[in-house]
């Protein structure tokens, strides 16, 4: 059991994380593939709303998505989305990225011409989609959003709470190593969300933290 004070500074992660642009009329919208399907089924949602005409999905599988579905991401969210009634003529599939930076640089390809994108993301990658695509696509413009879903009922039984809170504290440790590599563009975080970060690592929640802040 993960006791208050871990809750506590798990929520402000996720309230720091979280940010839900207001969405209107796009030319496409981009759905990062990962581990939560949910990210597809926001994105025929917003389809049927008419927001955009097409979809594009994108990821190959990962560390938290080998063996989850039985292909790759972006193929396994372009089922979700056609069994919630998009059409497969309105979806473009794009399977080789491994990272958020070649997601947005790979369906930049798929979409050429586009000056409206929609990102559809998990609610707590929010904020390093925004960073990410601010760098490597900031020709467009971009709403950023994911699908609505509190905290208590983000965890999955493949990717639990303490699996979320790991993801969202190595997110945090990223900004800046990321954007001095060029990957993204600067993040501020503030005081507090920093303090909670760093009550999460000392209560142990480092699965997810780069490297270089393990020592290696």
């Amino acid at each position: 059991m993960l006791n208050e004070d871990v809750r506590r500074a798990a929520r402000k992660l996720w309230d720091f994380h979280c940010i839900y642009d207001a969405l209107g009329p796009a030319d496409v919208i981009i759905g990062l593939g990962s581990y939560d399907i949910r990210v597809a089924l926001r994105c025929a949602e917003l389809f049927h709303a008419g927001h955009a005409p097409r979809i594009v999905f994108t990821g190959a599988s990962g560390n938290w998505t080998r063996g989850l579905f039985p292909g790759r991401e972006a193929d396994a969210f372009r089922e979700a989305a056609e069994r919630a009634g998009v059409p497969a003529g309105a979806i473009a599939v794009e399977a080789e990225a491994t990272n958020i930076g070649e997601n947005i640089r790979f369906s930049r390809d798929l979409a050429p011409g586009a000056r409206d994108v929609i990102l559809v993301t998990k609610p707590q990658t929010q904020r390093r989609c925004r960073a990410t695509m601010d760098r490597q696509w900031p020709e467009v413009r971009a709403a950023i959003t994911a699908p609505l879903t509190a905290y208590e009922d983000q965890p999955l039984p493949h990717h639990d709470e303490r699996a979320l809170i790991c993801e969202m504290v190595g997110d945090l440790r990223r900004f800046r190593p990321y954007a001095e590599l060029g990957f993204q563009t600067a993040v501020a975080v503030p005081d507090e969300v920093a303090a909670a970060a760093d009550l999460l690592v000392d209560a142990g929640f480092t699965d997810h933290l780069p490297k270089e802040a393990l020592g290696g």
